[in-house]
């Protein structure tokens, strides 16, 4: 408390241009991981270099990254470190997944939930993967250079029809969620990176997305406590190091703001009835849920009114800056209440620093191709291996495969699928057993027909047995967890036709649940929650489509055609 006095005192007598450079500390901007501009997958939200620059140069103290490889993350890093100077910044990916989910060559792992079906048989097994689990993630997300890992999820995804959460929730029950997202937190922690417990106070059991809407949660505080809380309660227990808020509103609480913006969610709920020392970090503020109700300053300012520490992903950073400035300086926020969170925020990079020497400043352009150069080592292929083994499911044997065929597989969009290379199991495995690529894209209109008995239009197929691979799971954006497709009615039209050959489902077990019932007992069929490409590997091969020759892969074409 006494530090934090000394720099409110400090605060009080330091010129503008000083106070500008401490508020912009709790700032959390978004950046490509690739190096050059016009490499950025999403101009809308990742700064170009020119402001990233300017940004660390001025003060601001973070960067959530996404995309490019593990060597050219670590590259990244040492960038914008070097433009921020001295000043030790907080450079974090939405790595709830592994590594490789956001960053080529690193390990991309099925997804959390995967866990939570198996701690109902196993628990001990799932405890122990799930600290592995965070092992793998915390050391590789170190080696590239970044130091906070925004997971785990601590949801409850008690909810299947959750657009937005599904599975990257570690279990549909609280005891679950909680013990598996300390575990993995635990491992992850470990090894000296800061992890992140989000959505707070819960985002499971709600059924639209914050990225698009400001969902409700209409739960008494006495509901909150048995089911949404727990998780959280479970990961502060365990030393969590920061608290990612979430973007909806509880009546039960605060009528009027979302948590993110509420101080009876973050001040009185997490710090004072939850005990919660560490940072708090709001969900991205350019989201629809914040964004489409309050401007770009006076979000921040709000969050910070509330109890946050750390705006991310503000919808104008200069405007945030300036709009916190000027709160400071009328006293709207006080100088003793932005002290407290630059501390937690010094003391959170010294806990990382305390873990030991940070990984060591390429010094020839050979370097920073060290980390994950051959890709993940021995022990993280063998936990990836194992995970996708574990969550398999299969019923029925194996496909006898003809000559040719149709290899029917639907995407949420077939461009920039980082699951589906054109080196992707799904695509090279069945093309060497005769079956013709063709593509459908969720909510295109092309494939179906006007009759809802029978809603595929088949005549556009070709002749042949169907290969049926569906690509479902809940992902920000989609609006909902299945795309609202017919995929029962399909399974039926083409089993009536006798043309499915197999079915596999990546994602989501709800769809996997559904459909399975209805299967012939003699369709082969199977379900893994990871869609990257191993998954794909083990689950085709488990219905007899064993490696393909070394050739090119097959080109998929536009998918259907008029």
């Amino acid at each position: 408390m006494e530090f934090t006095m000394l720099i409110a005192m400090a605060m009080a007598m330091a010129p503008d241009s000083d106070l500008r450079r401490q508020v912009a500390q709790l700032l959390v901007v978004r950046g490509s991981g690739h190096l050059t501009d016009p490499q950025r997958r999403y101009p809308r939200w990742e700064l170009d270099n020119a402001t990233l620059q300017r940004l660390m140069a001025e003060g601001v103290g973070g960067v959530i990254l996404l995309g490019g490889s593990g060597a050219e993350l670590r590259l990244r890093c040492t960038q914008l470190q070097a433009w921020a100077g001295e000043a030790p910044l907080l450079l974090c990916a939405d790595v709830e997944e592994g590594v490789g989910q956001r960053f080529g060559g690193a390990s991309w792992l099925v997804p959390p939930l995967a866990l939570g079906r198996l701690h109902q048989d196993q628990p001990a097994l799932a405890l122990s993967l799930a600290e592995a689990y965070g092992r793998c993630t915390g050391r590789e997300a170190r080696s590239l250079g970044l130091n906070w890992v925004l997971g785990p999820v601590c949801d409850v995804n008690n909810n299947p029809a959750n657009p937005v959460i599904n599975v990257r929730a570690w279990a549909e029950e609280p005891t679950s969620a909680g013990a598996l997202a300390a575990a993995f937190l635990t491992g992850a922690q470990a090894e000296g990176v800061l992890c992140c417990a989000k959505h707070f106070p819960g985002h499971g059991d709600t059924s639209t997305d914050s990225h698009l809407e400001l969902p409700l949660l209409p739960h008494s505080r006495q509901r909150l406590e048995s089911v949404e809380l727990v998780p959280f309660q479970a990961a502060i227990a365990a030393d969590v190091a920061s608290v990612m808020t979430a973007h909806l509103l509880l009546p039960a609480l605060d009528p009027d703001r979302p948590a993110t913006l509420s101080a009876a969610v973050l001040n009185d709920l997490l710090r004072s009835d939850l005990g919660f020392g560490g940072l708090v970090v709001t969900d991205a503020l350019v989201m629809e849920a914040i964004a489409g109700h309050y401007g770009a300053g006076e979000a921040a300012v709000l969050a910070l009114e509330a109890g946050a520490d750390l705006v991310l992903m503000p919808a104008e950073a200069d405007e945030a800056i300036t709009a916190i400035t000027a709160a400071v300086q009328r006293g709207r926020i006080s100088p003793e209440r932005l002290s407290a969170s630059l501390e937690r925020r010094r003391r959170a990079l010294e806990r990382c620093r305390q873990h030991g020497t940070p990984p060591p400043e390429p010094t020839s352009a050979v370097a920073p191709l060290g980390p994950l150069s051959n890709g993940p080592d021995a022990h993280a292929q063998q936990l990836a291996s194992d995970l996708v083994q574990h969550s398999l499911r299969v019923q029925g044997g194996t496909v006898a495969w003809g000559d040719s065929g149709v290899n029917l597989i639907r995407l949420d969009s077939t461009l920039d699928c980082s699951f589906l290379p054109a080196t992707a199991a799904a695509l090279v495995l069945p093309s060497a057993a005769g079956l013709r690529p063709c593509l459908i894209e969720a909510r295109s209109p092309s494939p179906w027909s006007d009759d809802g008995a029978a809603p595929l239009a088949l005549e556009r197929l070709g002749p042949g047995p169907v290969l049926l691979q569906l690509f479902v799971r809940g992902n920000p954006f989609r609006g909902s967890a299945d795309g609202q497709e017919p995929w029962p009615a399909v399974i039926q039209q083409l089993q009536a036709a006798g043309r499915l050959a197999g079915l596999a489902v990546y994602g989501s077990p709800y769809l996997w649940e559904h459909l399975r019932p209805l299967l012939d007992a003699t369709i082969p069929a199977a379900y893994s929650p990871g869609q990257m490409p191993l998954a794909q590997e083990v689950l085709l091969g488990r219905l007899g489509l064993g490696k393909p020759p070394s050739r090119p892969a097959p080109s998929t074409g536009g998918g259907f055609t008029d």
